[in-house]
């Protein structure tokens, strides 16, 4: 069977992600929305700024009662009262925020105006019409969409809400994701080790990573390597929008997992051109989409982070779900061209990118040290100074 290219099976995992899009959407405090996907666009109900408002410490004036001539301060406005219409012929002292009043045009900073000892004020440079003056409306207009359907929330976009007095939002239900592993070899930290065992590091990953992205996990532990104990436990997990597996998904003996699937679901997608992670599988059991991670660690890492994060994101509604990533020079050469896309777990040393020693997809420890992916195109050999894409871990962590 050839392997699938790492596009297809992204382009396809979208597809089915629509196809399964949740609609089901909650009200949330405002202080409870981070991370949350929005579920109806934003539209703003007042205009922003609500009304002209000074820029500066200054003087509010009307240009056409100044000649050059100093003018009296009639008030004094801050931040938060309401100001009197301007007395024409006179000037208001204005603070940063505060409403410009009626009949003023102008604002000059207080660097640029001279108090004299009649505590009138000259102006010393030349004034324009709306020096200093945030307009009515400057940052967005009643009926205005400010953020669209889909958006995620975070520090900008929740501050964003506020400025507009929303105290609520209404968002995505949160996706609910069944997590396990797969195998005899398996024990949970802090239980001693047997014969040919190790410690479950990717159950932890990817429930942690899964709680940074809002999701609702739900911990369905090990399941030992007996084909009729993993029907079962599959077919236990209800009310789940997707389970996500770590190991077992391979076509060896003791790979229970894909054959459940493959006897009583489907699998859409199998054995991709990515390394690490080349087993990774997409699928259904009795109906409930799975999608099956390599079970070395650093696989689990790569696959979830490049192609079950945007699957989840988009199944919110996300449109744009692919991670930011950058053209970076490359510090090494790679000199034996593979058939695979490679992801090597690098980070960027004086502005070039260099690669952990081991890559092997075992070592969690390449990712621990790693601050982003170097990516290596199937067919393809690096020299130094080459530009090749980077995607920054801080880019699919969150």
């Amino acid at each position: 069977m050839s392997l699938l290219p790492v596009e297809q099976a992204f382009a396809r995992l979208m597809e089915m992600a629509e196809a399964a899009t949740i609609h089901e959407h909650e009200s949330v405090p405002l202080a409870a929305a981070q991370g949350r996907v929005l579920a109806e666009d934003m539209v703003s109900s007042l205009d922003l700024p609500p009304w002209p408002n000074s820029a500066m410490d200054g003087y509010a004036l009307r240009l056409s009662d100044w000649a050059g001539e100093p003018l009296r301060v009639s008030q004094r406005i801050f931040a938060g009262q309401a100001p009197e219409p301007l007395e024409p012929g006179t000037c208001a002292r204005i603070f940063t925020g505060a409403p410009v009043p009626q009949g003023a045009d102008c604002v000059e900073m207080q660097e640029n105006a001279e108090v004299l000892d009649d505590q009138r004020v000259r102006f010393t440079e030349a004034l324009s019409p709306g020096q200093n003056i945030r307009p009515q409306g400057q940052e967005t207009r009643v009926g205005d969409t400010v953020l669209a359907a889909g958006t995620r929330l975070g520090p900008v976009e929740l501050g964003l809400s506020a400025s507009l007095g929303l105290a609520e939002l209404k968002v995505v239900r949160r996706v609910r994701v069944a997590v396990l592993s797969t195998g005899d070899e398996l024990v949970e930290p802090g239980q001693p080790l047997g014969p040919g065992q190790i410690y479950n590091s990717n159950r932890v990953l990817l429930c942690s990573w899964l709680k940074r992205l809002e999701c609702e996990v739900i911990d369905a532990g090990i399941l030992p390597d007996d084909l009729e104990k993993t029907r079962a436990a599959l077919g236990a997990l209800h009310d789940v929008d997707l389970i996500l597996s770590t190991g077992g998904v391979s076509v060896g003996e003791a790979d229970f997992l894909g054959h459940a699937l493959r006897e009583e679901g489907e699998l859409a997608l199998w054995k991709l051109a990515i390394k690490p992670g080349k087993p990774l599988t997409f699928g259904h059991f009795r109906g409930v989409p799975v999608i099956g991670l390599p079970g070395n660690p650093a696989s689990t890492l790569v696959t979830f982070a490049l192609l079950a994060r945007p699957y989840l994101l988009r199944r919110q509604g996300v449109s744009e779900v692919q991670p930011l990533q950058f053209k970076v020079p490359a510090g090494f050469v790679w000199s034996k061209p593979g058939n695979r896309r490679e992801y090597l777990r690098g980070r960027l040393e004086q502005g070039r990118a260099v690669f952990y020693r081991n890559q092997s997809s075992g070592v969690l420890r390449s990712a621990a040290w790693a601050d982003g992916l170097i990516e290596v195109r199937e067919g393809s050999t690096v020299a130094e100074g080459d530009l090749l894409n980077f995607i920054p871990l801080s880019e699919v962590f969150g």
